[in-house]
Formats: structure tokens, sequence, C-alpha cells
């Protein structure tokens, strides 16, 4: 009786070593796979109009601590802005962060 096992073991480490560079070059995302992965992330990560809220309202608040109604209003509307402009970069910074990771998988 002739055994195989030694040879057949090489033959099957071979064969399990090919397919596995093979699947790793098959995987890798492309540029386009990565932009939808952070253009997800971004958009899951919040919304503008509640930055633009809860700025508004913390400008609020501030206004009518340090003044009148009128600073009230003034303090809402920049808070509004502050706000708005604090959450565009905070989902921008989650975009380039996913896409950054996306890309150095490659």
């Amino acid at each position: 009786m002739r055994r195989l096992f030694p040879s057949g073991l090489a033959l099957l480490s071979g064969i399990l070593g090919i397919a596995w560079s093979a699947a790793s070059i098959a995987y890798q995302p492309s540029p386009a796979d990565c932009a939808a992965e952070a253009d997800r992330a971004s958009r899951g990560a919040s919304t503008g109009l509640g930055g633009i809220g809860r700025g508004a309202a913390k400008g609020a608040i501030f206004g009518a601590i340090v003044g009148d109604s009128k600073s009230a209003r003034r303090g809402a509307a920049m808070g509004g802005v502050v706000g708005g402009v604090r959450r565009g970069v905070e989902k921008n910074n989650i975009y380039e962060s996913v896409y950054d990771a996306c890309m150095r998988r490659r």
C-alpha cells in the first residue's frame, strides 16, 4: 500500500496558498467602493438640520442669559450658522476618515 499523505499535504497546502492569494486580490475595494462606504458613513452620522437646531438653541440660551430678547434672536441666528457649519465639517471629517481607512485596505 502506497502512502500519499506527505505529497498530498504539500499539494493541498499549495492549492490553499494560491486560493488565499487570489481571494485577497479579488476583494480589494475600488476607489468607488470606498467613496460609497464613506458616503454611507457620513450620511448615517447626523443631519445638518440637527446641528443647526442645536446651535440655534444654544445661541438663544446664551443670548438670553447675556442680554435681552434681541440678543437671544442674534444668538439663535449665530448659533444656527455655527452649528450648521460645525456639523458640515464633522460630516466631512467622517467621510475623509472612512475613505482613507478603506483605501488603506487596498
